[in-house]
């Protein structure tokens, strides 16, 4: 039952991929914006981190954070496309993937108000940096449809990796923050 399951999220997750047969669709603003955070080192850490995290919370936080990153990135990259210019952005993306990290190497539950707030400020970095990257030529529409498909991909392999993992390999998770932790300082110090 939990294989058909997996197998049905995963063709939902390629789904969009049928529309690429249609004529009049933006091929290079979806595909530009699923590309963003698969291939940026940064944003593919952030991403799968926040799924990670999520896994290891109860009640509400397990969906609540990775919905709070959606919203806030999608702010983000409207700031954006609108030419907004943050101080240091790319060093507080480098810092939330080094504190996504220790967040879950810790295990930590932080409350409720302080979880979604650092989750949507983190988002809100990553939203701008998408943003501000905007392919020439490209329709910021299909551009934000992509980058938003691809987080809320990567949040999904996260959460199910650490809920489909058995109790015995929970420590494993652990290390993968750990791990997360060490490529977001590398990424500062870079």
């Amino acid at each position: 039952m939990n294989l058909r399951k997996t197998l049905f999220a995963i063709a939902l997750f390629l789904s969009p991929a049928l529309a690429f047969a249609h004529a009049g669709h933006d091929h290079a603003g979806l595909l530009a914006g699923l590309a963003h955070p698969l291939f940026g080192l940064d944003h593919l850490l952030a991403m799968l981190a926040v799924g990670l995290w999520a896994a290891q919370q109860a009640g509400m936080l397990r969906w609540a954070l990775p919905l709070t990153f959606l919203a806030s990135m999608l702010l983000g990259g409207l700031l954006g496309f609108a030419g907004l210019q943050l101080p240091l952005l790319e060093t507080g993306i480098a810092a939330s993937v080094l504190a996504l990290g220790l967040l879950i190497a810790v295990a930590v539950r932080l409350p409720t108000a302080f979880a979604l707030g650092l989750t949507g400020l983190f988002a809100l970095s990553h939203g701008v940096a998408h943003g501000l990257e905007l392919p020439a030529l490209t329709s910021p529409y299909g551009y934000a449809a992509g980058f938003l498909l691809a987080t809320a991909t990567l949040h999904g392999l996260g959460y199910v990796l650490v809920r489909q993992l058995p109790a015995v390999i929970t420590p494993l998770v652990r290390l993968l923050g750990a791990g997360t932790a060490v490529a977001g300082a590398w990424l500062l110090l870079g």
